[in-house]
């Protein structure tokens, strides 16, 4: 069997304070953008006008979208089973309702020449639908950390393990929201969608090297708690890339190939994916090191030669001097 990662003795708990830095600057990457631009809410959480449309003859669904962004509408276009009809959302208020279907009106006819077509629904999406919509997607982020938290909990016999891969989740989820902030991409519930699917494959890749340091720390009693999670690390470390691999070719084959439709939920899964692993790696696993007290009496080990070592160079250094 051909092996495209070879065996590894990667020390990663001692390169914890580094993947906990660049995890720092990403995070307030993150918040700096909400704060200064603030997030780009979709017509899913704002509200705006729906309309919805049959056309006598089929129409591609992108020469539709061409037709209307370039009279300036920035629609949200979903087709339907029947190729010729489309439901086409546009953020604006309730007054601008038969403005913007005028407009819609006036853009197809320009663009589509004989093309005939009826609206068949047009109404109005207020920002109270937008607001519990918000609440709903909110509570689901939520109610998934806190399922996880006490399922890790119970399968490891340790919260803190449940834990620390929750804070691993929020990492990811915060990251990749601020990469879609940076891009001036909207939120919209497709997008609550591939947050959801980010946090789903992040947790079970931390599970995956929890498992295998709960079976470790069985078979090897006596090694240091160190020494256990970069051996499980490191061996997990193959299954952990080839599978990151494929998710991510995957996601980056949507994001070129896969249409306007699906392109931010592929660009964000394109985004976790590369977050998710680092996580796994650099936030969940060092954090049940770091809490788990050994880093304090591995650090207090480590420095105790350095104090002997100096204490011991004194008095030479004093008879040096006498001399």
């Amino acid at each position: 069997m051909i092996k495209l990662i070879p065996e590894t003795n990667i020390d990663f708990i001692g390169k914890r304070r580094i993947f906990f830095a660049i995890s720092t600057v990403l995070l307030l990457t993150t918040f700096i953008s909400l704060w200064v631009k603030g997030p780009n809410l979709g017509l899913d959480f704002t509200g705006g006008t729906m309309i919805q449309v049959k056309f006598e003859n089929p129409v591609g669904i992108d020469d539709l979208r061409k037709a209307l962004d370039n009279a300036g509408l920035k629609p949200v276009i979903q087709s339907y089973t029947d190729k010729n009809s489309f439901a086409i959302r546009i953020q604006g208020k309730q007054n601008n309702v038969n403005e913007i279907g005028n407009q819609i009106d006036a853009a197809i006819k320009s663009a589509m020449p004989g093309q005939n077509f009826a609206k068949e629904r047009v109404e109005y999406v207020g920002p109270a639908v937008g607001r519990d919509l918000s609440k709903k997607a909110v509570w689901a982020l939520v109610l998934s950390m806190m399922g996880i938290i006490i399922y890790l909990a119970f399968r490891f016999n340790n919260p803190l393990w449940g834990t620390a891969g929750v804070i691993g989740i929020f990492h990811d989820v915060l990251i990749t929201i601020g990469m879609i902030s940076l891009t001036n991409r909207q939120i919209d519930l497709i997008l609550v969608a591939a947050l959801l699917t980010i946090a789903g494959y992040s947790i079970n890749d931390t599970i995956v090297i929890f498992d295998r340091m709960r079976e470790n720390i069985r078979l090897n009693i006596r090694m240091p708690l160190r020494d256990i999670i970069n051996k499980s690390m490191n061996e997990t470390l193959a299954r952990t890339v080839n599978t990151t691999l494929t998710v991510f070719l995957a996601s980056v084959t949507l994001y070129l190939l896969g249409g306007e439709v699906i392109n931010d939920f592929a660009f964000a899964m394109v985004i976790g994916t590369v977050v998710g692993v680092y996580s796994t790696i650099g936030v969940a696993t060092p954090l049940v090191y770091q809490w788990s007290g050994a880093a304090k009496s591995d650090e207090a080990a480590a420095s105790a030669p350095k104090e002997t070592a100096e204490a011991a160079e004194k008095p030479q250094r004093k008879k040096h001097r006498r001399a």
